[in-house]
Formats: C-alpha cells, sequence, structure tokens
C-alpha cells in the first residue's frame, strides 16, 4: 500500500530557490514521486510513497518554520500514480494571474468544514453554489446544483466572475479539489464585490473523507496517473459521455499522438475506434504511443 498526500502552505519563503533545492534533495532521499511547487508565496504539491515514506517526510514539513500547521490530504493506492519527482520553483503556487493584490497568508476568508458545509447545504436555501475547477474537471463530478464555469484553466475565472452576473448580496460557497484555489479566489471576489464568501476547508478530497458523498455526483478529478477517485456513494453511472461514442462515461485518457497528447473522456469501445487517439488525424500520426 503507498500513500498519496494532497496539500499547500500559504506562507512567505524569502528563498525559494534554496528552499526548492533543500526539498528536492529530501523528496529524492526518501524516494517519493509527484510534484512540489514552491514560490514566495509558500509550498502545494502531491506526492506518493511508502506510509513511512511520507511520515518522515511530513514530519520535515512541520518542523520548518511557519509551515508547522500544515494539512496533509492523505488516500491510499495500490500502485504510486506518479512516474517521477518534479520539485520546482513557480511565480505562484497556484497560477491565478490576476492584477489584484492576493495574499492568503494574511488575508483569510472563512472555511466550512465538511460537517458544517453538509448542513448548509441541507438546511439553507439562498446561496450561490460555485465550483472553481476547470470544466474538465466538474465533468465527471460536482455539487448537485452548483455552477459550472466552462473554463479551461484557474487563471481563466477572474474574467468569467466579471462576465459571470453572479448576485452580488448572496451568499457564495465555493469549493475545490483540496481548497488551494478557493484560498485565492474567495479572496478576489470579496475584493471585487460580493460581501459574503466562504469555502469547503479542504476541498473535495476532505470532505468525502469527513462526510462521504452526500450531495456530490461523480467522481473527483485528480492531477495523478489516477486522474479520477470515487466521491459519490453508489454511484450508478458517470456523468460524462466519451467524446468519441457518446456514451456515459468518465475515464479521462492523454491522446495516444504524443504531439497532441490531448487528455478527453473516453470509453473502451472509443479507445478502440481510433486505436487511443482523439480522433482520425491523430490515428495518423507517426508518433504514436502503443495501443493496449
Amino acid at each position: 500500500m503507498f500513500i498519496v498526500t494532497l496539500y499547500y502552505k500559504f506562507h512567505p519563503i524569502a528563498n525559494p530557490e534554496k528552499f526548492c533545492r533543500d526539498h528536492k534533495e529530501l523528496c529524492t532521499a526518501l524516494g517519493l514521486k509527484g510534484r512540489v511547487y514552491i514560490s514566495v508565496e509558500g509550498i502545494n504539491g502531491t506526492l506518493a510513497g511508502l506510509p513511512e515514506q511520507m511520515k518522515c517526510y511530513q514530519q520535515y514539513v512541520h518542523a520548518i518554520q511557519g509551515f508547522e500547521n500544515t494539512s496533509f490530504k492523505d488516500d491510499t493506492c495500490d500502485t504510486i500514480p506518479f512516474v517521477k519527482l518534479i520539485v520546482k520553483t513557480r511565480l505562484e503556487i497556484v497560477s491565478l494571474k490576476s492584477s489584484v493584490a492576493i495574499d492568503p497568508s494574511k488575508e483569510l476568508m472563512p472555511h466550512l468544514s465538511p460537517k458544517e458545509w453538509r448542513q448548509t447545504l441541507e438546511l439553507e436555501k439562498d446561496f450561490t453554489l460555485l465550483d472553481v475547477r476547470n470544466d474538465y474537471e466538474s465533468r465527471i463530478g460536482h455539487f448537485e446544483g452548483a455552477v459550472l464555469p466552462k473554463v479551461e484553466n484557474f487563471f481563466d475565472f477572474e474574467q468569467w466572475l466579471d462576465e459571470s452576473n453572479l448576485p452580488k448580496n448572496k451568499k457564495v460557497l465555493m469549493y475545490c479539489t483540496g481548497g488551494i484555489r478557493c484560498e485565492k479566489f474567495s479572496i478576489l471576489m470579496k475584493k471585487k464585490g460580493w460581501g459574503d464568501v466562504c469555502q469547503l476547508d479542504g476541498g473535495i478530497l476532505n470532505y468525502a473523507q469527513q462526510e462521504g458523498g452526500a450531495h456530490y455526483k461523480g467522481k473527483c478529478f485528480v492531477f495523478d496517473d489516477r486522474l479520477a477517485v470515487a466521491i459519490e456513494n453508489n454511484q450508478q453511472a458517470p456523468l460524462g459521455r466519451c467524446a468519441i461514442t457518446d456514451v456515459p462515461c468518465d475515464r479521462y485518457v492523454n491522446c495516444a499522438n504524443v504531439e497532441c497528447n490531448s487528455l478527453f473522456l473516453c470509453s473502451e469501445e472509443g479507445a478502440k475506434t481510433y486505436e487511443g487517439c482523439c480522433g482520425k488525424a491523430c490515428m495518423e500520426a507517426r508518433k504514436r504511443r502503443p495501443f493496449d
């Protein structure tokens, strides 16, 4: 059994390059795989390894000044869903690219625990439920009744918001996979005039661990080789549809044409139709991954 952990922490890092080198050295020594992004605003990562390896890593992070209360969302899996380790610096640990000054380490919007979130969904009526993920993520799973923006990247959300006509006098409940995107977007909404904004603490993954799949339909997209994990209790049918055959489907694959590599929903029959490619043109490409 392996542990996959998802985490982030907004806390100023004076020397991201050195922090990154030290971090990569430790992760390499422990034999971990996954992705870790570091910037002046903090750290954002998803890593996998054996339980004892992950315990050592988490103890290391908690020993760093300012990162003592970093929250790790752990899951188990039979294989490590990463092929390598990537540890590098970025301008932002999650890229909103906003012209509005946003600092989640100083400006914290209200968080609802999974229990409070469920109670709010069940007892209150007058709110806007907002999915702060890319459209290919919400396509295979989301909370019932949520607004699902048609955007391909997180940095597209500000333009979407400006054009959305969402009522500013209504409570906003927002959620994402693990919480990091909501940390920034909730502040942005507040600065743009939305008065009552709060987020699901720990995101969908934390909610699933504590409250199960209540009020959630489908699966949750994850940024590793699993691509999707089960959330809804006793799910009867996929929410998405195969891009080739249009049958119900929640299995994402990358196009076998290496130069295309597009991510698309694909059923088994659809995969056979174009041998793992997203269309006929890619099927005729010279560089293709072997089809199994």
